[in-house]
């Protein structure tokens, strides 16, 4: 390099630069492999450098150069190239392309070869200024870095590499990469068949794959890799929304698996599963829709860039001309083309990019490779474009799309029926929505009409619904269509309307109804005829066509716009169509020419418009004599009255002729003057309004009538009455009588048509059948009384007064239960004063009404102020509409109580003349007196109902009369006192009441009225009046606060005093009393409510001082418990707001203010309505808004939820609830910015863990703990400041919230033998399963360096201070889950951490926290330095010498170290294995347990592991023998046992240490189990003896004296150890001296054992019986010392044995004695087969005669072998019997081999019975061989050669 910087600074020339290279060349050919690296660090740069030579010699030479690298390296890849020097040179400014292209070439050789971390750093820096290099150089460095990318960052990327690729600081640049990934991620291996893969050009395929395409895994691991780096770039959602689209497009394959299989065939589809389960790009899928769902939530599918892209990938660009063929882009597969579908139905910009959206909707219904789905999202994709496409871009496409839909839609039979229903279902909608959006394209022809009505006849049910959704829409784009259109469609919508398909039927009434407007004659005819259709909607919608609803006719009234077809043209074409109607009708004719309901309809729809016409004067009484539609009228409605009609035809038309005769009574009077014979039987007509109808018609008629036809048709129907038809139909007697009434009040107008003498008989004659008859007809002649009381005078008919007559009988009908008869009288009452001028009457009629003052029925009250407010005068109607016209009421003509105020607004017409004043001035002073004085102050409610109805009655009719202006005032505080009643009449009266008063005062007493109201409404008012209380007067109503004790009521002022006295507290009353007061308060607010809302309106800007003080108070009201105070309240906030969100948002802090100080009010419903009031309040709020009241809301929340009350209860819920959904959106920081995030932690996680979590109740720890997890859940790193407090606080919740069940277990636990610890595993596990600890593992995840430091301290406060089970297993585990988190950042608190968990180990006592704090100390141990994790393991292992506590601790310490800290523990092994070892033998079955499974897991071969710490364990196994402590001493011998087992002969090197050391333990005292310590040394003697013994021959001997010393002691265990433990040192050292030394012990001690025995029959009798010795052995065992006999012969001379034959065959001679055990016995037969087999081996070689054994031979035989006999023969154990004879054998065998046998043999009989009887095969065929001996030598005994011998 060195050679290159100083060749370029001074500019060599060719030469030198010739030469130099040609000196490279040299060196690089004479250079060996392994020096060729630094060789060419130098070389290749200059060499590549100097090709910006023009010299060709040059040129030459570093081609040369170049060719002699490439074959020197090729086959070398550990052979690295200078990289950074070739990139440098690349990115000279002046360097030349020959110099780029060969630089490129070994840039991506250099780069194969760098080491892995130098290919992550360099990466990123090679994608910075490619979009500025040639683009072949851009491919190759793409391919690098996307080829590092795959092998590196496939599986993660770490944090730093995402800052590292966002460097790329140009957009442009990023833009390449993007976009090469985009290729990558689109890439898929080409079959044969396939040259390019979908969505890519044969340029773009060939760019990412370079020279080989790419294959399973390595494909791939770049995939996965570019998608992990592309999301650490955090790249904004529109760039990488495509990659992620590509990425998860191979999911979608599987959606259209069933298309293909009916495309394809099966094999395809099998070939297709196959490769779809086995690909290896599956987890690319899975990656692609982690980061969709994640990442494009904010993507914006209006970016116009994105969209185009996504066009192209659609459809590409392979139609396109003039792109060369190898850089055309092919559509992607048709999964992906399904997503991208559903991403364009979701544009608007997608909507509006022509042409590429006509291509795309063509590609995918007309498409060669199109699917279902595809033609499916193909249409809905349509309907979007027709919805939202504007309107310069709909031009261009809709004509073009439209036929393409009639195409699909004109298939033929066998393509329509392939189509799914819903492409169709999407094409019909696409017509609706083209035919409102482009109605020109429909209006010209009625083409598309015909089509769609034909459609929904013949299209599948399951269309019909969007097909009348499109004929619809298809009635807007017809609306402007030209005349001759629109003639044709009234004949299509008319045949269709009669159409059998009722949703046909449907849709031709809607055309007619929205298609045309209401002056419409066709149309409205069609409605009419629909009107008796059988589907109600039809009929619903005909009706509403023709004004007919019930709504529509209160409204059309006021309806000024609405136009009605002219009469004469709706009669003319109802008449075209049905001529038949202009037929003249008879009163007999019985057929009807329309269904009823289609007469009903057209009569009135013809009324509606004949008033029309009239209000335009299109009809006046001069024209209408020559016009012939009223009489056409006229025909229609009497066609109508045909006996076949219903009973509401027949009244409809009925009350029609009477309203026309209210219009034109000269004309309707002189028509049916002459038809008196159609008229007359109307009026037995069964129907009571079709005969009062026919009665009105007929006074009509009377004007145009002669006198003398008059007074006989009054004859005729008075006779009717009367006389001799008494008894006649009640039809016709209640016909007759409104008849008279009608007639005879007409004919009395001037100039009178009957003589005054007939009409007295008239009135003679109801006056008749008022007295006489029942309760109805009586009501109709009072009535009938009336009408003509309406035109005169009565007093002067009949001197002595009507009413003063029928006064009795009226009181008596008024009592009954008839209302509609009582109606009727008080009417008339009213009637009949009218003009009266005889006061007496007048008072008689006042006196009748005011009885009803407590009548409950409110149709009662209502006629009685009617008949007031005729009595008062002024009422605004007129005689003529009374009796006219279809009058029924004054309520009805003023609309009274739901047209809302009109008093101002009726017409006041005049009903004043001939009214006595005199007398109806003294009249409204006896009414007012009466209001005043006694009703609406009365005691009495129901009194005090009747006076406001009456009032408000008197306001409405008569709101005018000066006297009524006059007493306003009066009447304003009678209202205002009545708003508190709790009946509801009552109440809302009296705010109509306020309502009607403030429209009729003047400004002052507006203004007066409105601020009474406000201060009911906010609390301030007071009641101006009070009622004094009498006994009876109710206080409470029925049942408000139940009943007395014994059922009775509690309601009235009386019923109170006596329960008050009852319970001995009188002073309880008052309590009562401010309870009802509280109980009116509210009842006032609902009141003024009802009137504030109808004032409101009206009040205007008078009301703005007072929204700050009522909106808040409103707000709250509209949440009361009550729903009657919930809707007035709704009724004034109407009014008074016209944007709710808007009034709400500016009062907010002050209703919230107001809601909060309520919540805290005494009464609870005004807590409940705050809370539920909050509730709906902070739904959606900012933080801006609600951060200065969250904390109190929160604080609210808990209170209502600990409330007294249930309903409060259940909104504190509902609060909490929603300021739970508040608090967490707020703290989400992907939600709201995180200084919000952050303020908002701030001021609720303090709360939530002082007064939340810690509350008592347990709604409110729940919601807390709720709360908090999701906080910790959403927050993210905002928690950080709160972890200290919010750690804590769960981890205490751990217990401090545990069920309580649990510590009842606890404490019973031992009564039902549970384990502790099963119980407390149980107890961690549920604590586990909390919300708390879900908490803390959130927490964990946040949990950064900077948290430690406030941390730590409080975890290990919670260490020292924590109590619970629970919380201290929290806090180790959250201790060990921090530590794995935060990893290396715990070092500075390794210390102070270590400490605390080591000590806590050592205090606690339940083994569950002990593992749990040593699992958090193992964990800590790693991190710790090696000075802190030396103190510990060498402290932990010595815990081993402690009680058992301290041992426990070691054991699950180490057992924590080596599963969690193996690596630190591994250095310290020679502490930890010995201590392992040796406490692997403690008594404690747990710890010795654990150390057990530590051993197991630390040695993989034990005799190794102790070979390799054998002096450290040896060592320890001293010292703890030396130990004051028996258990040490106990598990050491055992150790050492357990040592010698191992090693054996290994253990040389140290048994010297270890056998003084347990000779050592042996004298002093015995304690419990030291007789292990014999074993020990027993085992040591075993493994060691030969060592011992050349070592110290002494040392044999000393053993011998240690164990025969022990053999000595008296207790029993240990006695048996040391004779079991002495049999094996003497086998071991197997030295003949040990027999002498031992047998004389021995035999003392035999002997002694058996002469302490003693025997009775009882036990010779059961040894007899079961072969077993049961008797108690109070002695040594003599199974061990006959062992210790056993081995003592073993290991004798012959010489000793025979010295001692004497003792010897004593010993075992009284061993087999029948009293001791057969274990004994068996110990027996081993020391005789030991002692035979010693003869026999001794003798072996040496004659018999001559060995001086021969005595003790045959005296062992003779002595011992019929003890052996009889064993057999007591015994019943097989294994006896086998031992038996295996010994009686031997000493057979040996007494064979010892001549002469002089004696006989007594017990040889036996034995062959024994043999004969045996039952064990074994045995049977040794004692056979026995006989067979036996029997051979008594033969040979008896022989004559034996005999002369």
């Amino acid at each position: 390099m060195a050679d290159t910087s100083t060749s370029s600074s001074t500019a060599p020339s060719d030469a030198e630069r010739e030469e130099m290279l040609d000196r490279m060349l040299t060196r690089l050919a004479l250079a060996d492999d392994d020096k060729l690296e630094p060789l060419l660090v130098r070389i290749l740069p200059y060499s590549i450098s100097s090709l910006a030579s023009p010299s060709p010699s040059i040129r030459k030479s570093v081609l040369e150069m170049l060719s002699h690298v490439n074959k020197r390296v090729k086959n070398c890849p550990e052979i690295s190239l200078p990289f950074s020097e070739l990139w440098r040179i690349y990115n000279e400014a002046n360097a030349s392309l020959m110099v780029r292209n060969f630089c490129i070439v070994y840039i991506e050789m250099a780069f194969e070869r760098l080491p892995i971390q130098d290919k992550v750093s360099m990466a990123p820096n090679l994608l910075v200024n490619i979009s500025k290099i040639p683009p072949q150089h851009q491919e190759v460095i793409l391919r690098i870095v996307s080829k590092a990318i795959g092998d590196h960052y496939s599986s993660q990327v770490t944090e730093k590499i995402g800052p590292m690729y966002s460097a790329i600081g140009d957009s442009d640049d990023r833009q390449v990469f993007v976009e090469f990934c985009l290729y990558t991620i689109l890439y898929q291996p080409p079959s044969s068949s396939v040259t390019c893969p979908a969505g890519l050009s044969v340029v773009q395929s060939n760019r990412v794959t370079g020279k080989l395409p790419l294959k399973g895994e390595l494909l791939t691991k770049r995939k996965l890799g570019m998608l992990n780096v592309i999301e650490a770039m955090q790249l904004a959602p529109e760039i990488v929304y495509p990659l992620y689209l590509a990425a998860v497009s191979d999911r979608y394959s599987y959606m259209i698996l069933k298309v293909y299989i009916n495309q394809c065939g099966i094999a395809v589809v099998l070939i297709f599963l196959i490769l779809y389960f086995y690909s290896s790009q599956e987890s690319v899928v899975k990656k692609g829709e982690e980061l969709l769902k994640r990442k494009s939530t904010g993507v914006n599918l209006e970016d116009t860039i994105l969209i185009k892209k996504l066009f192209i990938l659609f459809n590409g660009n392979v139609g396109v001309e003039s792109i060369a063929a190898d850089s055309k882009v092919t559509p992607v597969n048709v999964a992906m083309r399904v997503r991208l579908m559903s991403i364009f139905c979701r544009s608007i910009t997608a909507a509006n990019a022509f042409p590429s959206t006509l291509q795309c909707i063509f590609s995918c219904i007309y498409g060669d490779s199109t699917i279902s789905r595809l033609k499916q999202l193909g249409m809905e994709f349509t309907v979007w474009v027709f919805k939202h496409a504007i309107m310069d871009q709909l031009k261009l496409m809709a004509p073009v799309i439209l036929s393409g839909i009639i195409r699909s839609l004109d298939a033929s039979k066998a393509e329509a029926e392939a189509v799914p229903k819903d492409v169709k279902i999407f094409a019909y909608q696409a017509i609706g929505l083209l035919a409102s959006r482009m109605p020109h394209l429909f209006r010209e022809k009625i083409d598309m009409a015909l089509r769609m009505f034909t459609a929904l006849k013949s299209e599948d049910q399951s269309l019909h619904l969007t097909i009348q959704d499109t004929i619809i829409c298809l009635a807007v784009a017809y609306k402007s269509a030209p005349v001759a259109v629109l003639k044709e469609i009234e004949e299509l919508v008319f045949e269709n309307s009669q159409a059998a398909q009722s949703d046909v039927r449907f849709c031709a009434i809607r055309w007619a109804t929205s298609l045309f407007d209401t002056s419409h004659c066709p149309s409205r005819y069609i409605c009419i005829l629909g009107a008796a259709d059988s589907k109600m909607d039809i009929r619903e919608m005909a009706l509403e066509g023709l004004q007919l609803m019930e709504d529509q006719e209160q409204t059309s009234e006021v309806n000024a716009d609405l136009k009605y077809p002219d009469l004469t043209n709706m009669l003319h074409y109802i008449c075209n169509q049905q001529p038949k109607l202009l037929n003249s009708s008879e009163i007999g004719e019985r057929m009807l020419l329309f269904p009823s309901k289609t007469y009903v309809a057209m009569v009135k729809f013809l009324m509606k418009c004949f008033k029309a016409d009239f209000e335009s004067s299109k009809i006046n009484i001069e024209t209408v004599v020559s016009h012939s539609e009223i009489f056409t009228l006229f025909s229609i409605l009497e066609h109508a009255m045909a006996f076949e009609g219903s009973v509401e035809l027949h009244a409809t038309a009925s009350k029609a002729l009477v309203e026309i005769g209210a219009y034109l009574p000269e004309l309707v009077a002189t028509h049916y003057a002459e038809r008196l014979s159609w008229l007359k039987p109307l009026l037995s007509h069964i129907d009571t309004d079709t005969r009062e109808s026919a009665s009105r018609l007929l006074g009509i008629a009377c004007s145009a009538l002669p006198s003398p036809i008059v007074s006989t048709v009054l004859s005729e129907i008075s006779d009717s009455i009367g006389g001799s038809t008494h008894t006649s139909r009640f039809e016709n007697r209640h016909g007759a009588l409104c008849a008279l009434g009608y007639m005879a009040a007409e004919c009395i107008k001037e100039p009178p048509k009957i003589p005054e003498a007939h009409l007295k008989v008239v009135i003679d004659t109801l006056v008749h059948v008022v007295e006489n008859e029942n309760s109805e007809l009586a009501s109709v002649a009072m009535e009938a009384l009336g009408h003509i009381g309406l035109r005169c005078t009565l007093s002067s008919y009949w001197q002595a007064g009507i009413l003063t007559v029928l006064q009795g009988k009226l009181n008596k009908l008024l009592s009954g239960d008839d209302i509609k008869s009582i109606q009727r009288i008080l009417i008339s009452l009213g009637h009949i004063s009218l003009k009266e001028t005889s006061f007496e009457q007048i008072q008689c009629a006042l006196d009748l009404i005011f009885s009803l003052c407590r009548s409950k029925v409110e149709e009662i009250l209502f006629a009685s102020g009617e008949a007031l407010s005729f009595i008062w005068g002024g009422v605004p109607v007129t005689v003529d509409m009374i009796l006219k016209s279809n009058y029924n009421s004054l309520s009805k003509v003023s609309s009274y109580l739901t047209a809302g105020i009109c008093a101002s607004k009726t017409p006041r017409l005049s009903l004043e003349n001939d009214i006595n004043i005199e007398s109806q001035i003294r009249a409204q002073e006896v009414i007012i007196r009466k209001l005043f004085d006694v009703l609406l102050y009365s005691t009495r409610k129901e009194e005090r109902c009747a006076g406001t109805v009456w009032l408000v009655s008197l306001l409405m009719y008569c709101g005018h009369h000066p006297k009524i202006q006059h007493i306003l005032p009066e009447i304003q505080e009678a209202f205002s006192h009545l708003l508190g009643e709790q009946n509801d009449l009552t109440q809302e009266l009296a705010s109509q009441g306020m309502s009607i008063v403030y429209e009729l005062g003047d400004p002052s007493m507006k203004e007066s009225l409105v601020n009474a109201l406000v201060s009911t409404l906010t609390g301030t008012g007071k009641r101006k009046r009070a009622i004094k209380l009498m006994d009876d007067s109710e206080v409470f109503q029925e049942g408000a606060i139940g009943d007395t004790l014994s059922g009775g009521k509690l309601s009235t002022y009386k019923e109170l005093c006596s329960l008050a006295n009852e319970m001995g507290q009188p002073d309880l009353i008052y309590k009562f009393m401010d309870l009802a007061n509280y109980q009116a308060s509210l009842n006032s607010k609902r009141g003024a409510a009802f009137g504030f809302s109808k004032i409101a309106k009206q009040a205007g800007d008078a009301l703005q001082p007072y929204l700050r003080t009522l909106i808040p108070r409103l707000v709250r009201y509209q949440y009361d418990p009550d729903k009657n105070v919930q809707d007035a309240m709704g009724h004034i906030w109407k009014s008074i707001v016209a944007d709710s969100k808007k009034t709400i948002d500016e009062h907010f802090d002050y209703i919230v203010d107001d809601l909060l100080a309520q919540s805290g009010s005494r009464l609870w419903r005004s807590r409940e309505a705050s809370c539920y009031a909050l509730a709906d309040l902070i739904q959606g709020r900012k933080f801006s808004e609600v951060s200065r009241h969250l904390k109190s809301i929160w604080t609210i929340a808990f209170r209502a939820m600990d409330d007294i009350k249930e309903t409060v209860r259940n909104s504190g819920d509902s609060l909490c609830r929603a300021v739970t959904s508040l608090t967490t959106r707020m703290c989400d920081i992907s939600l709201t910015s995180a200084s919000d995030a952050s303020e908002t932690m701030n001021i609720v996680l303090p709360l939530l863990i002082a007064e939340g979590i810690v509350s008592k109740v347990s709604s409110i720890q729940k919601a807390s703990i709720a709360m908090v997890m999701k906080l910790a859940k959403n927050a993210g790193i905002a928690i950080r400041p709160h972890l200290p407090d919010l750690v804590s606080c769960m981890l205490e919740c751990l217990s401090s919230l545990e069920d309580q069940r649990l510590n009842y277990v606890e404490m019973h636990a031992a009564n039902v033998g549970i384990q502790t610890e099963k119980l407390d595993n149980l107890r961690i596990a549920v604590a586990k399963d909390s919300p708390m600890w879900e908490t803390l593992h959130l927490c964990l995840k946040v949990v950064d360096a900077k948290s430690l430091d406030l941390l730590v301290p409080r975890l290990a406060q919670l260490i020292r201070s924590g109590v619970g089970l629970n919380t201290r297993v929290g806090v180790a585990s959250f201790i060990t889950l921090l530590v794995e988190q935060v990893a290396s950042d715990i070092k500075a608190f390794t210390g102070s951490l270590l400490k605390l968990t080591y000590h806590a180990v050592l205090e606690e006592k339940s083994s569950s926290l002990k593992r749990a704090f040593a699992v958090a100390c193992a964990v800590i141990l790693n991190h710790a330095n090696p000075s802190q994790a030396q103190k510990v393991i060498e402290d932990t292992a010595t815990l081993h010498y402690g009680e058992r506590n301290a041992q426990l601790s070691c054991a699950i310490l180490l057992k924590a170290y080596s599963s969690l800290a193996a690596g630190v523990l591994s250095g310290y092994q020679v502490v930890v294995v010995p201590v392992v070892f040796l406490s692997r033998f403690e008594d404690e079955k747990d710890i010795g347990t654990i150390f057990e499974e530590l051993w197991e897991e630390n040695s993989s071969s034990e005799r190794v592991t102790l070979q390799l710490y054998l002096g450290e364990v040896v060592a320890l196994l001293c010292n703890s023998l030396a130990s004051s402590s028996w258990a040490s001493k106990r598990k050491s011998a055992k150790a050492i046992q357990k040592l010698s087992e191992i090693l054996g002969e290994s253990l040389s090197r140290h048994h010297l240490n270890l056998l003084r050391c347990l000779l050592k333990e042996l004298p002093g005292r015995l304690w419990e189990g030291k007789d292990v310590i014999l074993h020990a040394i027993a085992s040591l003697c075993s493994s060691c003896h030969e060592t011992i013994s050349l070592e110290d021959p002494t040392m044999p001997s000393l053993v011998l004296e240690a164990m025969m010393s022990a053999c000595s002691k008296k207790n029993k265990i240990y006695r048996d150890a040391a004779f079991s433990c002495l049999q094996q040192v003497v086998k071991e050292f197997n030295d003949p001296e040990f027999f002498t030394s031992v047998f004389p012990m021995l035999y003392d001690v035999c002997k002694q054992a058996i002469a302490s025995k003693t025997m009775n029959t009882s036990s010779i009798s059961l040894v007899t019986e079961t072969g077993e010795d049961k008797m108690e052995e109070t002695s040594v065992s003599l199974n061990e010392v006959l062992d210790c006999v056993a081995s003592c012969i073993h290991v004798a001379r012959l010489q000793d044995i025979l010295k001692n034959s004497t003792n010897l065959i004593e010993v075992l001679s009284i061993s087999l004695s029948p009293g001791l055990n057969w274990s004994v016995k068996m110990s027996v037969f081993t020391s005789i087969k030991e002692l035979c087999s010693k003869l026999d081996h001794v003798s072996h070689g040496i004659p018999i005669s001559s060995n001086n054994s021969t005595p003790f031979i045959f005296e062992l035989f003779h002595s011992v072998a019929p003890k052996v006999v009889e064993c057999i023969h007591v015994v019943k154990i097989s294994q006896v019997h086998v031992a038996a004879s295996e010994c009686l054998l031997q000493m057979i065998e040996l007494y064979r081999d010892t001549p002469p046998h002089n004696e006989d043999i007594h017990f040889l009989a036996e034995l062959s019975h024994l043999c004969e009887i045996e039952k064990s095969a074994q045995a049977k065929t040794l004692l056979r061989q026995c006989i067979t001996i036996l029997e051979d030598i008594k033969c040979r005994t008896t022989s004559p050669t034996n005999k002369t011998s």
